[in-house]
């Protein structure tokens, strides 16, 4: 039967009635469908490469899955065209579970708070750091030992641009870390050949300010990347923000490596003091015998972390290199617990 609009007008569209059919709530199966990683993301658009058929699609993600649940790393399920060929889409219906998740709180952002998912499935966190020009913050690279120790990643500490400093100071604040150090030189093939060693048949992803050298690292160990290089302001010391998106690049050795934009912050306002006395099991031990709300700082007289390191009671007496050993490892846990401080601090202030 015709609906009777009012009119004769043809040019008078009606909107179709609403249907009396329920919506289902029952989702199709998507266990089946194809795995693919993440290896690129740049507005909504996202770059996936299927783990069987080598072959890289671009895709979206589907309306069931919320904004910012699909981030740089991620183990997908796809459906759609998984062509590859150029101006076909794919869908993302589906995250797999992670194995870790690289984050940082969001201090820079107006309100101070939150946080926001930077890489998933990576194994390795490499901190570029350029000795000059901007010059090292050694609280920067605290902050991003915490992050990568919250989630379960190895770091690595890259070291650049030592044709304008030499990296001995900073070598020797890091050596009670225990953290795996390279140095590298644009005028030495066999530093950054070191560097792709340890990255070679991992995911990993580089951090670290603008303007530190990320791009032309990415460059010399990915030739065909062309990554854009970029200059150090000379008034303010910071580097321009040449990378605007995340993406994953393929080691000829095997593995990816990740480039992320550069960061003015690294926030830690998520990593609790737990998570850092987990990295360093003999110092959390020690302070089972501070008193409740501890700082656990150097100014602290109820701290029992001292007293671990010296061999004093209520601990064992121990040999002086034993003593000097367990010294360097408590600075090590205390610098990090500063940083966790300080984050918690600011975000204490914010509310």
């Amino acid at each position: 039967m015709r609906r009777d609009t009012g009119t004769d007008d043809p040019r008078v569209r009606v909107r179709a009635g609403k249907s009396s059919r329920p919506r289902t709530k029952v989702r199709p199966d998507r266990s089946k469908a194809p795995i693919g990683q993440v290896i690129a993301i740049d507005r909504g658009r996202y770059r996936v490469r299927l783990k069987d058929q080598g072959i890289e699609v671009q895709a979206v993600r589907a309306k069931e899955l919320k904004r910012g649940s699909v981030i740089m790393g991620d183990r997908v399920r796809v459906t759609g065209d998984l062509s590859g060929r150029v101006d076909t889409l794919a869908r993302i219906v589906a995250v797999e579970e992670r194995s870790t998740v690289l984050r940082r709180s969001l201090e820079d952002a107006p309100d101070l708070k939150g946080e926001k998912a930077i890489v998933a499935n990576a194994e390795l966190m490499c901190i570029v750091v350029a000795l000059a020009d901007p010059p090292p913050r050694t609280g920067m690279i605290d902050r991003c030992l915490v992050a990568a120790y919250e989630a379960r990643m190895r770091p690595i500490l890259c070291l650049t641009k030592t044709d304008l400093a030499r990296p001995d100071e900073l070598l020797e604040a890091y050596r009670p870390f225990d953290v795996t150090t390279i140095v590298t030189s644009a005028d030495n093939l066999d530093s950054v050949d070191e560097l792709r060693r340890e990255l070679e048949g991992r995911f990993s992803v580089l951090v670290g300010h603008s303007g530190v050298g990320k791009s032309t690292l990415i460059n010399a160990l990915v030739p065909s990347a062309n990554r854009a290089v970029g200059h150090v302001n000379e008034v303010t010391g910071r580097g321009r923000h040449t990378s605007t998106s995340s993406e994953a690049f393929e080691l000829a050795g095997g593995g990816w490596i990740v480039d992320t934009p550069g960061v003015r912050s690294f926030g830690v306002g998520h990593v609790s003091v737990e998570d850092i006395l987990s990295v360093f099991p003999e110092v959390g031990e020690a302070t089972g015998y501070c008193l409740p709300l501890c700082s656990h700082s150097r100014e602290e007289p109820s701290c029992a972390i001292d007293a671990w390191a010296k061999g004093h009671s209520p601990f064992e007496p121990v040999e002086e290199e034993v003593s000097a050993k367990r010294k360097s490892m408590a600075e090590s846990a205390r610098r990090l617990l500063a940083s966790v401080a300080t984050a918690e601090a600011v975000s204490k202030a914010a509310r």
